[in-house]
């Protein structure tokens, strides 16, 4: 799971982070990336432009990208089983079988 959010960093230096309840309590990973003043969302392609959200800039996915991002927080919330795997092998194994509910 990534979580992208471009912030104004005050002359502190100092944040407060509200970390939304899709991740997992435990070690997480923070990286600090200084966005380029030549980004923006007005910068977009004309393709990616029609995506954004006029209100926020944030690409808004399509429907089949909303209903798998709605499929994982279901199992995350324990609603739905998830497949779990001991190794890449034995994943790329299911992946690769025809019939999905094996």
């Amino acid at each position: 799971m990534t979580i992208t959010q471009t912030i104004e960093v005050p002359a502190s230096h100092r944040l407060i982070i509200d970390v939304p309840r899709e991740v997992p309590a435990g070690p997480v990973i923070l990286t600090f990336t200084p966005a380029s003043e030549q980004m923006s969302a007005d910068d977009d392609c004309p393709m990616c432009a029609k995506y954004r959200d006029p209100k926020t800039g944030w690409l808004i996915p399509n429907a089949e990208t909303a209903a798998a991002i709605r499929e994982g927080r279901a199992m995350m919330r324990g609603e739905i089983p998830a497949r779990l795997f001991n190794s890449l092998d034995e994943m790329w194994d299911d992946l690769m079988r025809d019939d999905p509910d094996d």
